[in-house]
């Protein structure tokens, strides 16, 4: 790679300025500095449980081994700066919960159907909110039977009990997206986790319709076609409408059931080629979206159907046909005010021979250049957790010492819940040696009757411009009234506290300041506002900051 390649990503594309680059590469990118860290960004991990790929790591574990290794796997996460969790709950068919519309997974109990011995997404979303993290449940809906001979089945799989609703690719068998009574199945399916647990969202990968290998097309759905399909001339407009028909309907039945619950897809990262379509993208590949996959994305975001996009923009900035730096600006400008977080490939770092991923600075490129984009990308997600083994290319370190040195909060949805919270109320800071106790009262109901669900704690230096904009004052984010700060030394400190809905908008902020005094006098403070004592006094819980501390 040489240096103009390593470069292009982080200058303009203008003709003018890339002249001055192709001259003076230095130059033209000296005066432009690398982003600053950001308050709010999206960071998430995906977790794959589809054979085993990143948890459970074997079929069949005992329940403890399980959670242990589940817990690992979380505060690792949040180690690295993330704040939210894509877990893979319906991986083929079958569910990490209690269900009554699918058998449990073989890839936790061992096999298809029988009991693990507690409910793991009931145990994961608890572990992910007590880190202060987002759980979305990732379901694969049509798939039904990942392999024909390898994969265990149970009797009561959607597939053998209602054989009639499926057809078969390969060695896999799919649920039938153009029969009705398929969709209704799958929508009650999903439903059933948004009611059943407390879940931040729902999310789709890029699994639809079969993609299709070794030039062999398919055409399992022939006969349905023929029995639904009268509107349509074209078989490929009536799957893309079946699929329309789908997404539409778990929209509905979301905001009608619980609003907060976010809806999300991970589609593969080319929607269209513009040589196919002026809409597309600067790209050539035969797999896409609409074409192969017949998930026009774009058309959900312009509708609204879903409330952000995840891009698996798996290629690098030097790839000829599908390139990371053409498909960036392309979601960007895509989104339709919804929001874009783009997937990230660690798992390519292990692949030394790549010429493309070798390169050690090819995902700091990507991520530098992602966050050159502001307002239109709004964070990241990286497939997947367990890639992050062996620290490659010294990801982790690099992510807990720069791009995610500081926590951020992730980014509100106005579209969804516009009001912010009431500010806490009687914050209180009381210090005892180095250790300060802050607390406060829980805030009213918000105009919409959304309460507190966390609350951000920030600190400052005396005479510090106290900007909340800048997460580096943020010390932790908490779900209960208090906080004790055990790294603050004598002297005063200003604490800001803000409470967050459910869908992270902020409050404004209430203060109290911590002055010197007499260290033997174990508790004082002043208090800004009406004085109180601590709801909390001697309370033998310490509450650490949810950030980075196990």
């Amino acid at each position: 790679m040489n240096i103009l390649s390593l470069m292009l990503p982080f200058c303009s594309n203008r003709p003018w300025q890339l002249a001055v680059l192709v001259l003076f590469p230095m130059l033209a990118c000296a005066t432009d500095p690398p982003p600053v860290p950001p308050k709010r960004e999206f960071r998430a991990v995906w977790v794959a449980t589809f054979h085993n790929i990143d948890w459970p790591s074997a079929k069949g574990l005992t329940v403890a081994a399980q959670q242990q290794e589940f817990q690992q796997l979380v505060m690792r996460q949040r180690q690295n700066g993330m704040n939210a969790l894509f877990v893979q709950v319906r991986p083929s068919g079958d569910a990490l919960y209690q269900s009554d519309l699918a058998p449990w997974s073989e890839y936790v109990s061992g096999n298809q159907g029988e009991y693990p011995g507690y409910d793991p997404l009931d145990f994961m979303v608890e572990a992910a909110h007590d880190r202060e993290m987002e759980f979305h449940a990732w379901m694969n809906p049509f798939r039904a039977i990942s392999h024909k001979r390898f994969s265990s089945v149970s009797a009561d799989n959607i597939a053998l009990v209602r054989p009639e609703w499926t057809f078969e690719y390969g060695e896999r068998i799919y649920l039938n997206p153009g029969i009705p009574e398929v969709r209704e199945y799958l929508v009650a399916v999903i439903m059933e986790v948004v009611n059943g647990y407390d879940v931040d969202g729902i999310h789709f990968d890029d699994y639809f319709y079969p993609y299709e290998t070794n030039g062999i097309p398919f055409s399992g759905d022939a006969s349905t076609f023929n029995q639904y399909g009268q509107d349509f001339t074209d078989i490929h407009d009536w799957r893309r409408h079946n699929l329309d028909l789908f997404i539409h309907e778990v929209h509905t039945q979301i905001e009608a059931k619980k609003p907060w619950v976010k809806f999300g897809i991970s589609p593969v990262g080319i929607w269209r080629n513009k040589q196919d379509d002026p809409r597309g993208s600067q790209t050539s590949s035969s797999y896409t979206a609409y074409d192969m996959l017949h998930a026009d994305v774009r058309f959900w975001l312009l509708k609204g159907w879903i409330d952000y996009v995840a891009p698996q923009l798996y290629w690098s900035t030097e790839h000829p046909f599908a390139n990371y730096g053409d498909l960036l600006p392309w979601w960007a400008e895509n989104a339709f005010g919804r929001h874009v977080y783009i997937g990230h490939a660690v798992f390519k770092l292990k692949q030394q021979r790549s010429r493309y991923w070798s390169n050690p600075s090819q995902l700091p490129i990507q991520l530098d250049l992602r966050r050159r984009y502001g307002s239109q990308v709004h964070g990241g997600a990286f497939y997947s957790a367990g890639s992050f083994e062996s620290n490659p290319h010294g990801l982790e370190d690099l992510l807990r010492g720069q791009y995610h040195q500081y926590p951020s909060l992730i980014p509100a949805m106005p579209w969804k819940d516009p009001i912010p919270p009431r500010i806490p109320e009687k914050v209180i800071a009381r210090r005892n040696l180095e250790h300060v106790l802050i607390s406060w009262t829980p805030p009213m109901p918000a105009a919409d009757g959304d309460t507190a669900v966390r609350y951000v704690v920030y600190k400052f230096r005396t005479g510090q411009p106290e900007d909340l904009t800048r997460p580096e004052h943020i010390l932790a984010t908490v779900s209960v009234p208090y906080f004790i700060d055990l790294n603050s030394k004598s002297g005063e400190a200003v604490y800001l506290i803000t409470a967050l809905d459910r869908l992270h908008n902020e409050s404004a902020p209430s203060k109290a300041v911590v002055t010197t005094g007499n260290p033997r006098n174990p508790f004082f403070g002043q208090e800004m506002g009406n004085r109180g004592i601590s709801p909390y006094p001697g309370h033998p819980v310490f509450a650490m900051p949810s950030w980075r501390n196990p």
